[in-house]
């Protein structure tokens, strides 16, 4: 039985590097025998499809396949409808009533420790905020992620090292939680 998921990619086709055509995209998840293939922006976003179940393999199988056909390793996070829907339900921010630009979810391929953002003084940040959920951060960036000085602050070695992490705003969130919905 097929289950629905969706792919992460990080840093695809922002600046200029890392160029991975969706159509291409889509190209592959269907070489790698998944079904239902959609993909959503241009940023990295797909959904797909497939009978086998561990999320992990699933991303490694990506991964590989990208960086065979195009050259260059794209870090994956490949995730499950459930999951997505999960992360929505949990969100401990006023999501329905904040512009998708301001909430935004980081996805972590493992679980990041609470020791890693004990050197943060969340106080010299307000008013953004984060808080940590099942292998997703949740930010509040009432001025956008490009403005946000928490968001930089969490993207610091100290925090990330050695953890593949993505972040997507509410709205790409919301609208993957439909597009992976059973």
């Amino acid at each position: 039985m097929s289950k629905k998921y969706a792919a992460l990619l990080r840093g695809i086709n922002v600046g200029g590097s890392k160029k991975v055509p969706m159509a291409e995209l889509r190209s592959l998840l269907e070489g790698l025998g998944h079904g239902d293939v959609q993909t959503y922006l241009q940023s990295g976003n797909a959904v797909f499809s497939s009978a086998k179940k561990d999320p992990g393999t699933l991303a490694r199988e990506l991964e590989k396949a990208i960086e065979d056909h195009f050259g260059f390793r794209v870090a994956c996070l490949v995730v499950d409808g459930a999951y997505l829907r999960a992360v929505a339900d949990a969100c401990p921010f006023p999501a329905a009533e904040l512009e998708g630009k301001q909430l935004h979810a980081t996805f972590f391929s493992e679980q990041p420790g609470a020791e890693r953002f004990a050197a943060l003084d969340e106080a010299a940040y307000l008013p953004e905020e984060y808080r940590l959920g099942d292998h997703v951060l949740y930010l509040y960036a009432p001025n956008g992620l490009g403005r946000s000085k928490l968001a930089e602050a969490l993207a610091k070695p100290a925090v990330v090292k050695g953890i593949d992490a993505t972040t997507r705003n509410w709205n790409t969130v919301a609208k993957l939680v439909e597009l992976t919905a059973v």
